[in-house]
């Protein structure tokens, strides 16, 4: 997140045209290396099923927070189906059909590949989908099973830190809050 000049990139992609989320054919999808989630496969795989767990039973937030409409969503970045069990839903994800275009993306082999966000080259709406998609695979890392079904959205963002995903969170009203004004999405 900081290695990268991401603010002058999107600046220059728009003074050249570009417009990411003015479009209906643009994706935010943010890879998280599989190594980062467990020293193997197996436990790769409990990390990876507690967050599609928390993704499917926080759906509708994320869908907020996404900016796809439905149609879009089902189409790009469809979901597998809630379950009651984190090994549940990843068992129904390992044996589904949805090839690439899942909201989490398992068919790569080094990465996950988070494909729920529209477009967008807002630097600081690109910020808050890092700071999402890192807090999300934090909570996965470092909860058990049954943690992570107890997790409210309310409990998630209460422990949110970084400035823009705050910012980003009370724009879309997922966070408890006064009236804020949101800049338009380029």
């Amino acid at each position: 997140m900081n290695d990268m000049c991401w603010e002058d990139i999107m600046h220059k992609a728009i003074s050249m045209g570009y417009r990411s989320h003015q479009t209906n054919t643009c994706g935010l999808h943010i890879h998280v290396n599989r190594d980062s989630l467990g020293d193997n496969r197996e436990e790769q795989d409990e990390v990876i099923s507690r967050i599609l767990y928390f993704v499917e039973h926080h759906w509708n937030e994320l869908l907020k927070f996404s900016r796809r409409s439905e149609y879009s969503i089902n189409r790009w970045a469809a979901r597998y189906g809630y379950e009651h069990s984190p090994k549940a839903i990843l068992d129904k994800a390992k044996k589904g059909n949805n090839g690439r275009y899942a909201a989490i993306n398992l068919m790569n082999y080094t990465t996950i590949e988070f494909r729920l966000f529209r477009g967008t080259l807002k630097y600081n709406t690109f910020l808050a989908a890092l700071q999402l998609v890192n807090r999300i695979c934090d909570m996965a890392v470092y909860s058990s099973d049954d943690g992570i079904s107890k997790v409210s959205w309310s409990d998630f963002v209460s422990g949110v830190t970084e400035p823009e995903l705050i910012q980003y969170l009370k724009e879309r009203t997922l966070f408890v809050n006064d009236d804020v004004s949101a800049s338009d999405d380029i």
